[in-house]
């Protein structure tokens, strides 16, 4: 697991990065400062991979707070101004996400991270305990779903439905950010409206896929996907 902390002084800002890192699955929160100073212990103390450091802090500003650090880990800059772009681009930050932060675009900057690019997991850490769920927010809670629960993922504009073994869920998120949520072993795209779990089809045929009682389209563009599962011997 990579190892990260959040310096942040508004608490909702800290509930969101808290949540995307949840959903990701691949990052161990090991704290959260309200302050550099705060901050400043913490790495003292703790051992950091990565930083996701708010500009705008009390007393000390993020970026001031960066020229402190002869050694810093790898570095995260978020804010609600996007005029701090330019002059963040001294620091070798891996990116600049501004607030409010979507999930996609949370993804896209982390996943440079998980998958190598930027920070080089141990082998011996990269498939140990891989995520068996995910959060999903409906109705004001946070549900744990697995995914051997999960027969698949309707799309319904900016909603989706996620049908599962036992009940239904409804959550305001997007196709594209679910399916950077799901394991690509275990859950396809068949369409643009839905992912299916694969050990739930029971059959294929011509332009669709019998999934437990549902039966559902396979999109022009996703067919070839689909055919090569069908011939993988």
């Amino acid at each position: 697991m990579i190892k990260c902390i959040i310096v942040e002084d508004e608490i909702l800002a800290q509930q969101v990065i808290q949540t995307h890192l949840e959903k990701t699955g691949k990052f161990e929160l090991v704290g959260v400062c309200g302050n550099s100073a705060e901050a400043g212990e913490m790495l003292k103390t703790k051992e950091v991979d990565l930083v996701f450091l708010d500009i705008q802090l009390p007393g000390m500003t993020g970026l001031n707070f960066l020229r402190t650090l002869p050694d810093p880990p790898l570095v995260v800059l978020t804010t609600a101004y996007s005029e701090y772009a330019l002059e963040s681009y001294e620091f070798n930050v891996i990116d600049y996400l501004l607030k409010p932060i979507s999930f996609e675009r949370f993804c896209k900057t982390v996943n440079k991270i998980a998958d190598g690019r930027l920070f080089n997991m141990p082998v011996e850490e990269k498939n140990v305990n891989p995520p068996d769920h995910i959060y999903i927010k409906s109705n004001g809670k946070f549900f744990k779903i697995n995914f051997s629960e999960i027969v698949y993922v309707e799309g319904m504009k900016d909603y989706l439905k996620i049908h599962t073994t036992e009940y239904n869920l409804v959550t305001h998120q997007t196709m594209n950010e679910m399916e950077l949520m799901l394991p690509p072993g275990k859950f396809m795209r068949i369409h643009k409206s839905y992912i299916i779990a694969l050990p739930h089809i029971k059959s294929i045929y011509g332009n669709s896929v019998e999934i437990q009682k549902a039966t559902l389209p396979i999109g022009l563009n996703y067919k070839e996907k689909v055919m090569l599962l069908v011939n993988r011997k």
